[in-house]
């Protein structure tokens, strides 16, 4: 048996030299280790040898399998590299061609818009401040003037996290940014609680709400809130920072109007359009014939909200206000629908 095996090597091996392209190949692996093939044969009468042959006959034959697939696998790579070495020697190449681009990663548009937004409130002074997306029920509404079983409260839907009763201050998702005024206040009072810092800061941060989704709302969304407070501050410093920033992010040409508005936690409230940049104000699909596209809601802080915050209303006045970056993009890029910006289409992100 052991010379039947060793006839079978050399005969598989010799026969493994004259082969030179790939279906010969092929051919030989299936001759030689395949099912039917001689060695296999051997492997499968092991059962009738004696206790004494059957060790020394399985070693040899395992020995001219591994020899087999080894040289299987040096002739492979050997007539690969020949089938290379031919075609660059044959086919032309055109070195003048230019490569295959890479694909780069890129920021989302939402990140690129609130960046672009925080870059304009910081050239104008304004700090970023972060503040946390799970909040109590007091920061998120009582603190903002927004009581328990409020009216107002049903402008924002909820997601809370521990419900229980609304007395009981349950946990929740913020359904705002305002939250962090608050917070923001507290921690510039508590450095001088007699006479607190003046604050200007910008809150980024993505907000939550319990609404149907549709192409203009979503359940999730980022925003900027903007807050001021100092001293002698009026509602003339809020137009006037509100019409800087809508100068510096869409032109110096931009036109803007203030409407009397109304949110718990600001009085007066406003809200603010600019002139529809697609058709100059002449009415169209965008701006829905109007001519103004609303891109903010703003006001002087609540005199409520500034005592909680730590600061005497007597003696501070501030203003906040609250933008909604991926609005602004929808506006400027004729965006139909609010759902591209998490749908993670790579169509729709390679356009930014």
């Amino acid at each position: 048996m052991q010379e039947k095996l060793k006839e079978i090597e050399k005969a598989g091996l010799e026969s493994l030299t004259a082969i030179t392209d790939q279906t010969a190949l092929d051919a030989w692996r299936v001759a030689n280790v395949g099912r039917s093939s001689p060695l296999m044969q051997i492997f499968a009468g092991l059962g009738k040898l004696s206790k004494e042959e059957k060790p020394v006959v399985g070693a040899e034959a395992n020995r001219v399998k591994v020899a087999f697939e080894s040289a299987f696998a040096e002739r492979a790579e050997a007539i690969k590299n020949a089938a290379l070495a031919k075609s660059l020697e044959e086919e032309k190449l055109d070195v003048t061609l230019p490569g295959r681009s890479v694909n780069i990663g890129r920021l989302h548009p939402s990140t690129q818009q609130l960046r672009r937004v925080l870059d304009i409130l910081a050239e104008m002074g304004f700090q970023v401040y972060t503040s946390r997306e799970v909040e109590t029920d007091d920061m998120n509404f009582q603190l903002l003037n927004f009581p328990p079983h409020h009216p107002a409260r049903d402008m924002q839907d909820t997601f809370f996290v521990e419900a229980g009763d609304r007395g009981d201050n349950p946990i929740l998702m913020r359904t705002h940014t305002s939250p962090g005024q608050i917070r923001a206040m507290r921690e510039y009072a508590a450095r001088d609680p007699q006479n607190p810092p003046p604050i200007r800061i910008a809150l980024p941060g993505m907000c939550f709400r319990y609404e149907q989704i549709t192409a203009r709302s979503e359940i999730q969304f980022n925003q900027v809130e903007g807050l001021a407070v100092g001293k002698n501050i009026t509602f003339a410093d809020l137009k006037g920072t509100i019409a800087d920033f809508v100068r510096r992010m869409f032109g110096e040409g931009a036109r803007l109007r203030f409407r009397a508005s109304y949110f718990p936690f600001t009085e007066p409230s406003a809200e603010v359009d600019v002139e529809c940049f697609v058709c100059g104000g002449k009415g169209c699909q965008v701006c829905k014939n109007s001519g103004w596209l609303e891109i903010l809601g703003c006001g002087m802080v609540h005199p409520v909200v500034l005592q909680n915050g730590g600061y005497d209303p007597k003696i501070y006045s501030g203003f906040a206000w609250g933008m909604g970056p991926e609005r602004q993009l929808m506006l400027r890029n004729k965006i139909n629908d609010i759902r591209y910006f998490w749908g993670n289409d790579v169509r729709f992100l390679e356009q930014f």
